[in-house]
């Protein structure tokens, strides 16, 4: 059964030219019930002990499948909150982003701390302050870096673990859900066809950045450059045809929770929403639309929805999960 609801919402003075473009808006929700250095894998501390910065968490180097070494902070659960019984939190960036997502992922984590979640942010290789360059990132090599920081946060924190991935971010996530086996997952403006974001971009910012002409240089030079700002590697562009994300949604059990731009010209806001319908009757799913909103929640104003919306959720359903092999022992 699918149910449709829509509220309707007051905007309030904005600032930005990206929140004049949608200074009134609707929000429709459907709703699918049906070290000291340790080179362990996982984590190196910072030398000198963990320090913490206001709002920026306590800084960890975590060391990935391979050794290159990724800049991470750990945001742990505030004194008097619910703390293990919520569990973990991971959060895994875009494609030409870092482990802060512009700061909407620092403001996340301190959310989510406040109310008792443990959590684990990261730049992949290539990215941020990370070990790796632009042009050596791969999809393959994000999830070598994805699987390092799962097994760092379930080493830190007990209880469900959640995975929340952004944008393509959401790709190394999905693929990587058969042995990671997270107890719920969110996603935010998700890829889930890499075929048509990339490979036949249906979309303006795909066809901007990866039209035949843009494919065609890169495999003659050996990389293309995305929005001017993230040099993407040939060897990552040729990977691309392998994977399919919406496969691995579809064949998943967890809870999940997908939020998306409604006016999203990067990444298919329709493919997204019909994932969410399509999911099996046993896997709860919740489909939340930020109205008016292009990729990547194009203002303060929609940035804090989808934060409240994701902290809601997953404080709604800290007992609507089962603790996984892993954490059961």
């Amino acid at each position: 059964m699918i149910v449709l609801v829509r509220r309707c919402m007051k905007s309030r003075a904005v600032d930005t030219d990206a929140d004049r473009r949608g200074s009134a808006s609707w929000r429709g929700r459907l709703v699918f019930r049906r070290s000291t250095l340790s080179w362990q894998h996982g984590a190196v501390a910072e030398p000198g002990g963990a320090a913490v910065t206001a709002g920026g968490g306590e800084p960890v180097r975590l060391a990935s499948v391979d050794g290159l070494m990724l800049d991470s902070r750990l945001h742990r659960p505030r004194a008097g909150s619910a703390g293990d019984r919520f569990g973990s939190v991971v959060l895994v960036h875009g494609i030409d982003t870092d482990m802060d997502e512009g700061g909407m992922y620092r403001r996340l984590a301190e959310r989510l701390a406040t109310v008792g979640f443990g959590v684990l942010r990261f730049s992949f290789r290539g990215h941020g302050a990370s070990d790796g360059t632009q042009r050596g990132m791969t999809i393959a090599g994000e999830m070598l870096d994805l699987d390092a920081a799962v097994s760092r946060a379930r080493a830190e924190f007990s209880g469900p673990l959640t995975v929340l991935a952004s944008s393509f971010g959401a790709v190394s996530a999905l693929e990587s859900l058969r042995y990671l086996r997270p107890d719920r997952l969110v996603l935010w403006n998700p890829i889930l066809d890499v075929r048509r974001t990339f490979i036949e971009p249906e979309l303006p910012w795909g066809r901007e950045n990866f039209g035949p002409e843009r494919w065609e240089a890169a495999m003659r030079d050996g990389a293309l450059m995305i929005d001017d700002s993230f040099e993407l590697g040939r060897t990552a562009l040729t990977e691309m045809s392998r994977y399919h994300p919406s496969g691995a949604f579809a064949a998943s059990t967890m809870p999940a929770l997908v939020v998306h731009g409604e006016l999203d010209t990067y990444v298919s806001y329709e493919i997204a929403r019909d994932a969410a319908r399509a999911r099996a009757s046993d896997a709860p799913t919740e489909f939340h639309t930020v109205a008016g909103s292009d990729h990547g929640f194009d203002s303060r104003e929609r940035e804090d929805e989808a934060i409240t919306v994701t902290v809601e959720w997953l404080s709604r359903h800290d007992d609507d999960v089962s603790l996984s092999p892993a954490q059961a022992g």
